[in-house]
């Protein structure tokens, strides 16, 4: 039982001394969206409104440059590369005013204000 414990250990030790490395652009992520990735993708959305907030500011910020227009196919491209439901994605940024949408759905911008 002894080894057990020690091998236990020494796994533990060697975690924390060789973290599992973070895919490119972790580190750009605040702390609290940080954890709601693995290897790059989004592996939930946050049921909590003020964590899906601050998911959906970094989205955001980090997949869509302000001032450009985006056509509907080029947001969901965007928004795959995180997470394969890109149009709950898309509704929650729309609604939450981090995206602004055409009346007739023709071009999608990232907004400079949010609600």
């Amino acid at each position: 039982m002894r080894c057990t414990v020690d091998a236990g250990r020494a796994k533990l030790h060697h975690m924390a001394q060789n973290p599992e490395p973070r895919p490119p652009g972790a580190q750009s992520r605040p702390r609290g969206v940080d954890d709601l990735f693995s290897h790059g993708r989004l592996t939930a959305v946050p049921r909590k409104a003020a964590r899906r907030e601050q998911l959906l500011a970094h989205l955001g910020e980090t997949l869509f440059v302000p001032g450009r227009e985006y056509t509907e196919p080029e947001v969901n491209a965007a928004l795959r590369t995180v997470h394969e439901d890109c149009s709950a994605l898309r509704r929650y940024l729309i609604t939450s005013g981090h995206l602004t949408r055409t009346p007739d759905g023709s071009s999608y911008r990232r907004s400079t204000t949010t609600r």
